[in-house]
């Protein structure tokens, strides 16, 4: 591991406290009030993209329902964090258990996710005793921005990949004093996770994911003798990620070659923002059939993105997979034990996910999709605390 705080400084870890202007609240309401609307065709649902009629009534409960202060109070509830590593400002929730005992774990999120997608899982992770479980399964949480989103950004430089993630937020373990710690993510925090036991090997005792894909699918086409030899759920999800490929990839590659391009409408439009999120999460719950709010509370979603908007980083978040794709950091062997949790949506293969990492707990699932701290998360932390219970 790099240790990226300077010779002679002191590192300075600062409370921080949500406090968003009044001003900036009452700009949202006038844009969504002010909304533009395209037209659509008839009979399309969801075919085209975002529903015309679902994303209206969606933008009115915005306006008139939700209630901001609300949310920020409950975020407020929750001890934050700010820090400057590598150059970056890196926010970061900071839960520890009551149990003297608990493992330190930090959670990493992707996109288009936060921070708001673990509030559900800190409880029954840091005091399990409160919440029916064994006391000796408790955590300390550790739970960052990703750099450029949110608090953590926007980003001031290029070079943010996963893996200086993973260097980040080892050198923030490390300023936190834990020495040992486990690590967890979903979507893009699981390549930081298992990053993280690629730059800090020594003291990362476990990495569990959920929601994977590099490094846990076949890159490229199967061969048909493979193939042959998959289960038939196997080959469901080879089927799915061919699907993706061709039919919903497009965000991936505009985020990946024209972030800059795409900022400008997303900052500037809310409906924007929120129709780029909401379509990823009514794709990727479960079942996707459904309107998102069927696995993910209305209100919960909003505030998600409402960490987009209030700060302005569409773009700096979408840069994440410009990186990415110019990364020459590609996924090595690592012989960290990692666990994987397989939800309905999730594509993770464990012949292919082997080939990488040193797997030796595998779960599938038969609902849950790829926003699983939200949509299950009971089930997430039945399997985080089942893993970590051999690796403490």
């Amino acid at each position: 591991m790099t240790n990226t705080n300077p010779p002679g400084r002191r590192p300075q870890i600062r409370p921080f406290h949500l406090d968003i202007a009044q001003v900036d609240l009452d700009d949202l309401a006038d844009r969504l009030t002010r909304t533009r609307w395209p037209d659509e065709l008839p009979g399309v649902g969801w075919t085209h993209g975002v529903s015309l009629d679902y994303l209206r009534d969606l933008v009115e409960h915005w306006r008139t329902s939700y209630d901001w202060r609300k949310h920020e109070a409950e975020l407020n509830e929750i001890p934050q964090f700010t820090t400057e590593i590598d150059g970056q400002r890196i926010h970061f929730l900071h839960v520890r258990s009551p149990e003297p005992d608990a493992l330190p774990l930090i959670l990493s999120h992707g996109w288009p996710g936060s921070v708001v997608e673990f509030l559900d899982v800190i409880g029954p992770l840091t005091d399990p005793r409160a919440h029916g479980g064994d006391p000796a399964d408790a955590f300390h949480l550790v739970i960052p921005s990703l750099p450029g989103f949110a608090f953590s950004g926007p980003t001031r430089e290029g070079g943010w990949d996963s893996r200086r993630m993973a260097v980040a937020f080892a050198e923030l373990m490390h300023r936190l004093g834990y020495e040992r710690y486990g690590a967890q993510g979903g979507d893009f925090g699981a390549f930081i996770a298992p990053d993280l036991a690629r730059v800090d090997g020594e003291r990362v005792v476990g990495v569990h994911v959920n929601a994977a894909t590099v490094g846990f699918i076949p890159f490229g086409p199967v061969d048909d003798a493979v193939l042959a030899e998959l289960t038939d759920v196997e080959k469901e999800r080879i089927e799915r990620k061919n699907r993706f490929l061709s039919e919903g990839n497009a965000y991936f590659q505009i985020q990946a070659t024209r972030p800059q391009t795409l900022a400008y409408g997303l900052t500037d439009s809310p409906v924007g923002q929120l129709a780029w999120i909401v379509e990823k999460l009514k794709e990727w719950t479960h079942p996707a059939e459904d309107l998102p709010e069927a696995a993910i509370d209305r209100d919960r979603l909003l505030t998600n993105v409402m960490l987009y908007w209030l700060t302005a980083t569409a773009g700096s978040a979408a840069r994440l997979y410009l990186e990415s794709m110019r990364s020459q950091n590609w996924p090595t062997k690592t012989a960290v034990p990692t666990g994987v949790a397989v939800f309905a949506e999730d594509i993770a293969i464990r012949r292919f996910a082997e080939q990488t990492n040193t797997i030796v707990h595998w779960s599938d699932f038969d609902t849950g999709g790829h926003f699983a701290a939200m949509e299950v998360p009971d089930l997430l932390t039945g399997d985080v605390r089942a893993f970590f219970r051999s690796h403490r």
